[in-house]
């Protein structure tokens, strides 16, 4: 590697924050803050890297932002625990395994986040056409594709690149910023 291409990685990495519609940032900390004023609960979930971002989302709301706002975020990372993940997966199919825990967890009213980089991982596209059935309000962070999330979900961003490490970047940036509009406000 050379320093054109860190040169010219950065800079697409800049766009796709620049690209980022703020109105639809917006958006969602409103359905979060409705989610949080209503007692909901909010489910979040992914893969891989989305996976991780989930996590890392899911505790700054539920510690940080939850702190600052003197009641506590009622959320839940679906992609934390590896026994419900391979129970499930073993015994059901692994296109299940986000789906099968909703049934457990969610109620009408209740929403959910996800974040895909191709929009069109199975097992999130289940759950998310699992929630739309049953009342919840089902937002997606997704990739330049766009995918079948993009078209599912109630709500969605899509960040404007196809690159998996960009797009994961900018999908915490997003999902900082959906925190961090409670933390410092």
């Amino acid at each position: 590697m050379n320093q054109t291409y860190f040169k010219n990685y950065l800079e697409q990495q800049k766009a796709a924050y620049d690209a980022i519609p703020i109105d639809r940032v917006e958006h969602f900390i409103n359905l979060i803050k409705k989610c949080w004023e209503d007692d909901r609960q909010l489910f979040a979930f992914g893969n891989g890297g989305s996976a991780s971002n989930v996590s890392h989302f899911i505790t700054d709301l539920g510690k940080s932002a939850s702190d600052r706002m003197g009641k506590r975020f009622r959320c839940m990372s679906l992609n934390e625990s590896i026994s419900w993940i391979t129970a499930l997966g073993n015994d059901y199919a692994y296109e299940d395994v986000y789906m099968r825990q909703l049934e457990n967890y969610a109620r009408p009213g209740d929403l959910v986040l996800t974040l895909s980089v191709s929009g069109n991982s199975p097992n999130v596209v289940k759950a998310v056409e699992w929630a739309n059935a049953h009342g919840l309000t089902t937002m997606a962070l997704v990739g330049g594709k766009g995918g079948k999330l993009a078209e599912l979900a109630h709500e969605s961003i899509t960040v404007q690149d196809r690159h998996y490490g960009r797009v994961e970047d900018a999908q915490m940036t997003i999902c900082h910023m959906l925190c961090y509009g409670f933390i410092d406000s």
